[in-house]
């Protein structure tokens, strides 16, 4: 009591003391306590829990292992390294080819300084069906922060302790490529490698195997021999020859057999097969093994270590339907690999299968006319856009990527040479080129539609172009007049008929004339607007832009008239304006998937043509740029057109448009180049148009025209006539001098 009245009086005095608070000043106390200060309540909650779980759980999710691993106690990173915590997670995600993940909060509870978070994880892989699990989240408060209390069950429930996931992949087999009408390029097949050991061959049995290898490989007995005639006597030098699919050479084998005691070499094997030594190999592609550095980045979709994957082509562009749908069997398995569980299985379901638009006996011969020179043939029907053939040289053999076929160290080897020219390349889409005397057709639609020339208008075309200060510049008539002391010059032509001549003076001077006024862009302009210099929007395969560059100088603008300059291009962007300029004036896009089908029949895609623009002249320019390209094949002397030469006997038969092309290359001989269409108007058989070039071979009418004609006699199942450089088709001789531009 004495306490209690001692404490009464010190309370009296305080209060005495109390200053009163001025008038108007507010109070933040709702019960004064005289002559004490007011007393401040203030409650620490607790951190969000449950935020805490998400923004590891969210982290989880963006593959961000190192802001999981920052969020982890300090007592937890003692137990695991980041570079080890980092491993667990990615290896987990590689083995159960994770797609995605997914998670839901059930619940949460909290004890002051810890706490737990119920989460549910749905894990989303690409081999088996959706996993769900639910998980335990243990998190500590330190320093003011949830920080997570980790144990590997985190990852997985059934991972406690030491256990691992293992996912055993079911893969379907590759699916097979067709040609446009079910023929088969690609598919599995067991074949059958042949080669020649020149110095074993018995000179008396030579001319027989010779015989028989042609036969099969389909290839004159001569060019065989061509093919080892200069190798070193006595050396037992082997020359790879290709392979033969076992069923397609059955009957024979014992014939060929035969044969393996004087030169000639045949071993056996399967796999992924590429038929005829590879049908358009660049636009079809190849499949190669999965490279250790991207192993990761293919198993976590599903792929198996050891699988080939498409590596170029149709093969690489359609890897999502050739490859099929994965399957997998999911197990638990402890520190020794033994298996303690199976978890789920899904079974794999097989591939689709892929038509192209190439008719395979086509495509080959196609290849075939271009042999013995670099560079490319594309054959494009002119009302849809439907590539029928797409060759390129030098080619290679995809079979080569296989390594139980014997030819293919040898092959490999030749092909990655450092002097090799690119047999990957794909020249009809990625070779770039400068155009020639072909851009001349552009180059007369720009000087048609800005009305500063007309169809019917004169020019003289001598051997030389004078009207640049300081410049003189030889047409190819000069070229041939100082190489066979004949050609004179073309002498007064009109704009038709400088086309049909080529004339390049004629040309030169429309480029200058229009860059001088007003039209600086014109000639560039249409070139884009033909389509150059610009995507097709192929797809497939890999292709290149090219190049129209806007001319920066008079110099510029007379070069780019007749296709030369900083001018690239490349053969199919070619062979689309010239369809258009044949079909009416419209752009197609080039397409070479004529249809994808499932396993079971059902069509997935089917070819629909895609106009994509319109050339941008009028309808009479249009017509008399095709009537000057017919007159190119059909005019004869005096005055005749370029091609004239080399069509005689065609044009009665099939009619023609086109116009010759000689590209300086910047290195050795020009490019040759020849591009048009037929016009026989069949319905059953659709009008084409083709588009050649041969590099460093010389002028277009000498190698691009013969060429073309041979396509079209292929195509529309003509005679074929003898190159000017053949002795007998497929054999080569000495060519003769005939030319022009």
């Amino acid at each position: 009591m004495k306490r209690i009245a001692l404490i009464m009086i010190l309370l009296v005095l305080l209060a005495g003391c109390t200053k009163a608070t001025p008038e108007g000043t507010p109070s933040n106390q709702e019960t004064a306590v005289p002559g004490l200060a007011t007393p401040m309540v203030q409650t620490t909650q607790a951190p969000d829990v449950e935020g805490a779980a998400v923004a590891f759980l969210e982290s989880w999710k963006a593959g961000d292992f190192g802001a999981m691993y920052a969020m982890l106690s300090p007592d937890s990173q003692a137990q695991i390294s980041e570079e080890d915590f980092t491993k667990l997670y990615y290896d987990f995600a590689v083995e159960l080819a994770l797609e995605s993940l997914d998670y839901s909060i059930l619940s949460s509870f909290v004890d002051p300084s810890q706490a737990q978070v119920a989460v549910s994880v749905d894990y989303n892989s690409v081999l088996v069906d959706d996993l769900v699990r639910d998980i335990i989240l243990q998190l500590k408060i330190i320093d003011g922060e949830w920080k997570i209390e980790w144990a590997r069950e985190m990852i997985f429930p059934e991972m406690q302790g030491v256990n691992q996931l293992k996912l055993t992949r079911l893969v379907p087999s590759r699916g097979n490529i067709y040609d446009r009408d079910g023929s088969v390029i690609v598919g599995y097949s067991e074949a059958v490698s042949l080669g020649l050991t020149p110095s074993q061959i018995n000179p008396k049995k030579e001319e027989k195997l010779l015989n028989e290898l042609g036969k099969d490989l389909d290839e004159p007995p001569e060019v065989i021999f061509a093919m080892y005639k200069d190798f070193p006597p006595g050396v037992d030098w082997y020359l790879p020859l290709g392979a033969l699919s076992l069923d397609s050479i059955e009957p024979r084998l014992g014939i060929l057999e035969s044969y393996t005691t004087t030169g000639l070499l045949m071993r056996y094997f399967d796999g992924r097969y590429y038929y005829n030594g590879g049908v358009a190999p660049q636009a079809v592609g190849y499949v190669r093994w999965i490279q250790e550095a991207e192993l990761d980045s293919y198993r976590i979709r599903g792929y198996s270590k050891g699988e080939k994957v498409g590596g170029q082509g149709l093969e690489l562009w359609g890897e999502p339907y050739l490859t099929g749908t994965r399957g997998g069997i999911l197990y638990v398995v402890d520190a020794e690999g033994e298996t303690i569980s199976q978890l789920t299985r899904r079974e794999a379901a097989p591939a689709s299968e892929i038509y192209t638009t190439f008719e395979k006996d086509f495509q080959l011969d196609v290849q075939k006319a271009l042999y013995g020179f670099n560079g490319a043939v594309v054959v494009m029907e002119m009302d849809t856009g439907r590539i029928l053939a797409m060759a390129s040289n030098p080619h290679f053999d995809p079979n080569a990527f296989n390594s139980d076929y014997y030819n293919s160290s040898f092959l490999l080897q030749e092909y990655y040479k450092p002097d090799q020219k690119s047999p990957f390349l794909n020249r009809a889409t990625q070779g770039l080129y400068p155009l020639g005397s072909v851009f001349k057709l552009i180059t007369m639609a720009a000087a048609l539609e800005t009305g500063e020339f007309t169809a019917g208008d004169t020019y003289d075309c001598g051997y030389f172009f004078e009207e640049l200060p300081g410049v003189i510049l030889n047409d190819w008539t000069y070229d041939h007049f100082l190489e066979d002391d004949k050609t004179q010059p073309s002498g007064i032509l009109t704009l038709s008929e400088g086309l049909i001549r080529s004339c390049n003076p004629w040309f030169w001077h429309i480029g200058l004339h229009l860059y001088q006024n007003g039209y600086p862009e014109a000639v560039s302009d249409m070139a884009k607007g033909f389509g150059l210099g610009a995507l097709t929007g192929i797809e497939g395969v890999e292709e290149e832009a090219g190049n129209i560059p806007a001319p920066g100088s008079a110099l510029d603008a007379t070069n780019q008239a007749i296709g030369q300059g900083d001018t690239l291009v490349t053969p199919l962007q070619v062979v689309r304006f010239i369809a258009a300029l044949g079909n009416g004036g419209t752009l197609y896009r080039p397409q070479i998937v004529e249809s994808i089908r499932s396993a079971g029949g059902e069509e997935l895609y089917s070819f629909e043509p895609e106009a994509v623009g319109e050339l941008p002249i009028s309808s009479s320019t249009r017509n008399t740029i095709v009537n000057a390209m017919i007159q190119v094949v059909e005019k004869g002397p005096p005055n005749q057109g370029t091609a004239y030469h080399r069509f005689k006997g065609l044009t009665d038969q099939i009619p023609l448009a086109g116009k010759t092309g000689t590209a300086e290359s910047g290195s050795g001989e020009s490019h040759a180049w020849f591009a048009g269409y037929t016009n026989v108007q069949n319905e059953n058989k659709p009008d084409i148009a083709v588009v050649v070039i041969a590099e460093n071979a010389g002028e277009g009418s000498e190698v691009a025209a013969p060429i073309f004609r041979r396509v079209v006699e292929l195509y529309f199942n003509q005679t074929l006539r003898y190159y000017p450089w053949e002795s007998e088709i497929g054999v080569w001789a000495v060519p003769d001098d005939e030319g022009g531009n």
